[in-house]
């Protein structure tokens, strides 16, 4: 299991560790904003168009060569920028580090699925959303340590190095999972699994908690700066936000093994918990945002495991890189989603109301699941 956590580290913290630094380069590389955020797109434009084609992939011939292929041409893609050194070279680069996490992240999610018995679901996508969270926290921290000290291009070398040292690693120490027999699956039959609410309901609880925790990292420190607060202030309560949800997620998943939470309440409590947080971002000064971050971590800690083990328990095993795919797909929609439809609402009205929208948003269907069970009973 090891390797797989090393490699959803690896992806973390190559799309946030980047991410975080690109702002700083040169006028040469990044000459506007709109080349900024071009440059920050490509990454999980990437991810959105192919994490479905690879994940089918994994299922035809096999997760571990997608693993391995993936981890190789994401640390090709690291060396690409590291040889060539020039703008053009840099957008390159970052579109093959997205396709190639795009390959090797829901293989990885696929074999903790089939390394690991039903009953030990919860424990196994806890740790490794566990270690994707410690990516995400150390990436801006490290990548900016980097960067500082040798550039963009050192952070790239350090990339590459992981990436082939990861795939090293996982070619000798994952065993081969062969592909399972299937039975011929139609378009039509794909549309009705993917409609299903048996995998509906925890993609969408994922791509939720994804939308809150990228508003979190991104309008969080907006929120600390208006009431007056430092870089340093406001770094820590991101900070706070990936340490509460890396503590979280192993936690919830042991939860769920042991039979103290269900997926249907975890879930519940995980939307509710994450809209709070939401809320409490909308009250000003250092208590709202900590509280929010705080609150927002836990919620998305909550949610992440319990949502992957669901999708992997009602999933045929050999079908699993399909599903994995498409539910990182739901993530990657709510990745941008969230963001964009508090921007929506922020530039309309105040960046309160923006919070507002979402955590009502994110609250109205365990409200309605709640409302509606007694009448059902």
């Amino acid at each position: 299991m090891w390797p797989l956590y090393a490699a959803g580290f690896t992806t973390a913290f190559g799309a946030h560790g980047i991410a975080a630094n690109l702002g700083g380069l040169s006028d040469d590389a990044v000459t506007s904003l709109l080349v900024l955020g071009g440059l920050l797109a490509l990454y999980d434009g990437a991810e959105v168009l192919l994490k479905p084609v690879f994940g089918a992939l994994a299922d035809r011939i096999g997760a571990r060569p997608v693993l391995l292929g993936g981890l190789v041409a994401f640390a090709a893609a690291s060396a690409l920028y590291v040889l060539a050194d020039s703008p053009g070279w840099l957008w390159a680069a970052r579109l093959g580090q997205g396709a190639a996490a795009s390959a090797f992240s829901p293989s990885a999610s696929a074999l903790v699925a089939r390394l690991n018995p039903a009953a030990k679901h919860g424990r196994a996508f806890g740790s490794y959303g566990f270690y994707k969270s410690i990516g995400y926290t150390l990436g801006p921290l490290l990548g900016g340590v980097l960067v500082w000290a040798g550039g963009l291009r050192l952070l790239f070398a350090v990339l590459a190095v992981l990436g082939a040292a990861v795939a090293v690693w996982a070619a000798v120490a994952v065993p081969v999972v062969p592909p399972l027999p299937k039975a011929r699956q139609t378009v039509l039959d794909l549309a009705r699994r993917l409609v299903d609410p048996v995998f509906l309901a925890p993609t969408a609880a994922l791509a939720a908690a994804t939308a809150a925790l990228s508003v979190g990292v991104g309008f969080l420190p907006v929120s600390g700066r208006a009431a007056g607060l430092g870089t340093v202030a406001t770094g820590a309560a991101v900070s706070v936000l990936a340490a509460c949800a890396a503590v979280v997620q192993p936690r919830a998943g042991r939860a769920l093994d042991e039979g103290r939470l269900t997926t249907r309440s975890g879930l519940l409590a995980g939307l509710l918990v994450t809209a709070a947080g939401l809320a409490c971002a909308m009250l000003p000064g250092l208590t709202g945002v900590l509280c929010a971050a705080a609150l927002i971590g836990a919620g998305t800690g909550l949610i992440t495991p319990l949502g992957f083990a669901a999708l992997a328990s009602s999933t045929p095993p050999e079908r699993l890189g399909q599903t994995m795919g498409s539910a990182e797909l739901g993530r990657e929609l709510g990745d941008a989603g969230g963001p964009l439809l508090v921007a929506a609402v922020a530039t309309a009205t105040t960046l309160t109301y923006g919070y507002a929208a979402l955590a009502v948003l994110l609250a109205a269907g365990p409200l309605v699941v709640l409302v509606r069970r007694p009448g059902k009973r």
